[in-house]
């Protein structure tokens, strides 16, 4: 007769990847209460988001070695990455309204434009999330996504491009945050300091040369988002037929 160990709940909460996660969260709470609270930090506040974003790749290097997958770590994972994306997002919507030297309708255009991007991506996460779930299946997992848009199985598959997508995506709104907390919190000093003006011009080139990298990243990642939610919708109607023809 074999011993069989049982595992709890509070097992689960205390696996290594999801104690990351918990870091994880921690990291992206300081860092939007930075962003909020204390917008001057916000070479800070860039930093932790970052921490956080890259925390992500260690939780599941950590889930696979340990052998510690869990619908919960991924269900946290996913909500974690929402709400910092999210949040992140609303910053800049505070932000670009208050910007000054930018004509109203390039305003109102890049709030449309971040409110757009949050909408687009809890909703084709929560979709996609909900439709592999439904079927037992990891939101990543090629069981999961068969049958889905090439665009979406390649993206889930390949992991070059899924980093390109995500890394591409997450550092063009950390680049504008910053050109615009740059822009917002030190132009004025800049201006009156040739030395801090020096510095504060850098950093703006640096930045714009950034962005020339990755809006392309985020733009495809913007069109993974699409075609996600298409699929997973679809995958959703497609199950519920064949329920009703059963």
């Amino acid at each position: 007769m074999t011993n069989q160990t049982t595992t709890t709940p509070t097992a689960i909460l205390l696996y290594i990847p999801n104690l990351i996660g918990y870091l994880r969260i921690l990291c992206t709470l300081t860092s939007l209460f930075l962003m909020i609270c204390h917008p001057t930090h916000y070479w800070t506040a860039a930093a932790l988001y970052v921490s956080s974003f890259v925390g992500d790749l260690f939780d599941g290097m950590a889930a696979r070695k340990f052998h510690q997958c869990s619908t919960f770590g991924g269900l946290m994972d996913m909500v974690t990455d929402r709400c910092a994306t999210t949040g992140l997002l609303c910053v800049l919507i505070q932000q670009w309204a208050h910007r000054s030297g930018y004509v109203l309708v390039s305003v109102v255009v890049g709030e449309r434009l971040f409110t757009l991007l949050i909408i687009l991506d809890i909703s084709s996460h929560w979709c996609q999330m909900y439709s592999t779930t439904s079927q037992n299946s990891h939101h990543k997992s090629a069981e999961g996504n068969r049958g889905r848009f090439f665009l979406v199985r390649w993206y889930y598959s390949s992991y070059p491009f899924f980093g390109y997508c995500c890394v591409g995506a997450e550092f063009t709104y950390v680049t504008i945050y910053i050109l615009s907390s740059l822009h917002l919190y030190d132009l004025s000093d800049a201006e009156d300091d040739n030395s801090r003006g020096g510095w504060y011009s850098v950093v703006k080139t640096v930045g714009e040369y950034f962005l020339f990298v990755l809006v392309p990243a985020c733009a495809v990642k913007q069109i993974v988002n699409v075609s996600q939610l298409c699929s997973s919708c679809y995958a959703v109607a497609e199950r519920d037929a064949a329920l009703k023809n059963q």
